[in-house]
């Protein structure tokens, strides 16, 4: 191994052993029941979950079981991505076939093939910024942002870099066609409630 690899290895595991215990520090406080808890590029955020929050995240979360057995869908567990200490609980993840958690009892960004976050007021700026570049970096497949104060869906797909090359943009009420993607369905976003 050389040096720059050590080097590497010792921070990625610093970050982990870090993230860690931030979260332990975090589960020993008294987080307000209806609350989510991440944190992005080591600052944490606790933001609210409204009913048009919950109402679209359990609207996708049931669109993807026609296809996808409970266990491969997730939501609100941590996952840890790249980058400086970016410990997400997305809104719906979904875990690839087979995959296995880590010793730890994380599961690797390296098996998530689907992410949706629902926007909320207070935090939106990281799910278009910091949150998008993580993902682009695990090469998350597919991202999508279900936005209810603009009423519309964001699809990024084809990951490079830090960054998505591909957006599309399709209104509540139309169909988000991901046939052909690794989702391969279509969510509808008809009962999308807006804010």
């Amino acid at each position: 191994m050389t040096v720059v690899e050590d080097r590497i290895e010792m921070a990625e595991s610093d970050n982990t052993s870090t993230l860690d215990e931030m979260f332990e520090r975090l589960e020993q406080m008294p987080v307000p029941e209806g609350y989510k808890v991440e944190i992005v590029e080591g600052t944490v955020y606790m933001s609210p979950q409204r009913d048009t929050h919950w109402d679209i995240i359990l609207d996708i979360v049931e669109q993807l079981r026609t296809k996808y057995p409970r266990k491969r869908v997730k939501s609100d567990v941590r996952i840890d991505y790249p980058g400086h200490l970016n410990g997400f609980a997305t809104d719906v993840t979904v875990i690839a076939e087979g995959a296995v958690r880590t010793a730890g009892g994380l599961w690797r960004y390296e098996d998530v093939e689907f992410v949706a976050e629902v926007i909320s007021k207070g935090t939106a700026a990281n799910d278009y910024g910091p949150k998008k570049t993580a993902y682009a970096l695990a090469e998350v497949p597919v991202y999508l942002i279900a936005d209810p104060y603009q009423g519309r869906c964001h699809i990024h797909t084809q990951p490079k870099g830090d960054a998505y090359t591909v957006e599309t943009r399709v209104a509540f009420g139309h169909e988000v066609d991901l046939t052909g993607t690794v989702v391969g369905l279509t969510l509808k976003t008809d009962e999308f409630p807006r804010d």
